[in-house]
């Protein structure tokens, strides 16, 4: 899949690698431009954990647009070269951290970082978006206080879920893309 590229900031205009082989499902320009557009100037100065890494293409679009520090998980090796070799390319491989690392196992985890953007895009068809949904329900700690979850997914994976601490607050749709935001629910 060619035109993966980074839409604004920094290393606007830099094209990324695709992972090797079909196992990823990267973000388009698109739902890329518009998921920024919603997160805004927010995005300034905050942290973000990209799950389910892949090219690294919405991690490395929130470093470009001036992110503190990103967090890249993949259990993937060649998804974890592939981010590698984009933030050597975008010279965006600063303030980052990559590891490879189990998604869920990571989430079950203490974590003394807390993140502001929690982007979760898992292979498709396994409901693996709901579980990490349930596993940061779980464990809080990864969410600072107003932070945002946001979950890619094909429309027909979409089902509400009944979490203690997280709510759905928005729901997005690009073509074959739904991002689905939560935040933590204020407290009554």
């Amino acid at each position: 899949m060619g035109g993966l590229r980074v839409i604004a900031g920094k290393a606007k205009g830099h094209n990324l690698r695709s992972v090797p082989g079909d196992s990823t499902r990267p973000i388009t320009d698109r739902t890329k431009e518009s998921l920024f557009n919603i997160i805004g100037a927010d995005i300034i100065d905050s942290t973000l954990l990209d799950l389910f890494a892949g090219t690294g293409s919405v991690g490395i679009e929130a470093l470009s647009r001036g992110a503190k520090l990103v967090l890249f998980v993949d259990k993937s090796q060649r998804a974890i070269n592939t981010v590698k070799i984009n933030l050597h390319d975008t010279g965006l491989d600063k303030n980052v951290k990559i590891l490879k690392h189990d998604a869920f196992k990571l989430l079950e985890q203490a974590t003394s970082q807390a993140f502001d953007y929690i982007y979760i895009a898992p292979p498709q068809y396994k409901d693996l978006w709901r579980r990490s949904l349930f596993l940061l329900d779980s464990n809080p700690k990864w969410l600072s206080c107003d932070a945002w979850v946001i979950a890619q997914i094909h429309p027909v994976e979409y089902q509400s879920i009944e979490l203690e601490r997280l709510v759905e607050f928005d729901q997005r749709k690009y073509g074959s893309t739904l991002l689905l935001f939560y935040k933590m629910q204020a407290a009554a």
